[in-house]
């Protein structure tokens, strides 16, 4: 069997893929679960709630585990092919040019260049900051002119992006968490003999494992190379930031979207929310 990738949006935006991906059009995709899957599959948004996973080892534990589960057979009932090992796309952070932000008070009236995201918005709103839209491919142009004041993404795609080059503050929010599933038609994926079926989920999901050391890997190698360069990096007060979110309804307002029953399964490895 011959896997044949496409990258960078050569078959469509991530929304036009999941439509190919249910029609047949294309047999499997490698997608993001918020802002892509979760348009079809709400639960797999969880992912994305702020300040849940204080760490990859918490994240991972939640979904190979029972949350997973949970996950896996919301997609499934979608009647998509799901495999089990989420890729690892990290803990998002946030860079800006006017001030670093340790505290949920360095956020106030901060313009942040985010995705359309629901929940993102609702987010960022949450906490007081001035969420703006802007495409992957404006926001660098965006930054420079100062349209927004900073941007939020995983430290990797912001370097890729090159968002850094008109920021001096890289301000360690790790306030969400992202991951990408691995998913396959399902009439594609039954049209497969069994054994190479198998050796595929198999060897698919190894690559998943391999690509979680080499995400970490890679997120500290470029902190260092960026610390050299000159961008400013700090810590910030989680608490403050989960206290905000609480004290104004955000986790009991998500609980509701996403349902007891995914909540609780996250709950069982972030410990109780709000």
């Amino acid at each position: 069997m011959t896997l044949r990738p496409f990258v960078n949006g050569e078959l469509g935006s991530a929304a036009s893929m999941m439509t190919q991906l249910r029609s047949g059009a294309l047999e499997m995709l490698v997608a993001g679960g918020s802002g892509v899957i979760e348009e079809t599959v709400p639960e797999v948004g969880i992912e994305g709630v702020a300040f849940t996973f204080k760490d990859s080892a918490q994240v991972f534990a939640a979904f190979d585990g029972d949350l997973g589960t949970i996950v896996r057979g919301a997609i499934a009932a979608k009647g998509i092919v799901v495999l089990e090992r989420l890729w690892d796309q990290g803990f998002r952070i946030m860079m800006t040019s006017t001030h670093p932000i340790r505290t949920v008070a360095d956020m106030q009236g901060v313009k942040i260049r985010t995705s359309p995201s629901k929940l993102r918005l609702d987010t960022f709103r949450t906490l007081g900051l001035a969420p703006v839209v802007v495409n992957a491919q404006e926001t660098y142009a965006a930054l420079q002119t100062h349209l927004v004041d900073g941007a939020e993404s995983s430290l990797v795609v912001m370097t890729t992006l090159h968002w850094y080059d008109s920021q001096k503050y890289a301000s360690l929010t790790n306030h969400m968490w992202g991951g990408a599933w691995t998913l396959a038609n399902k009439d594609a994926w039954g049209a497969l003999p069994a054994p190479i079926a198998t050796v595929v989920r198999s060897r698919l999901d190894e690559a998943a494992l391999a690509e979680r050391r080499d995400f970490e890997l890679l997120t500290g190698a470029l902190q260092d190379k960026l610390t050299r360069q000159g961008l400013a990096f700090n810590q910030c007060e989680r608490d403050s930031f989960r206290a905000k979110l609480a004290a104004a309804g955000y986790y009991a307002r998500w609980r509701d979207a996403y349902g007891v029953p995914v909540w609780s399964a996250m709950e069982k490895y972030t410990g109780r929310m709000g």
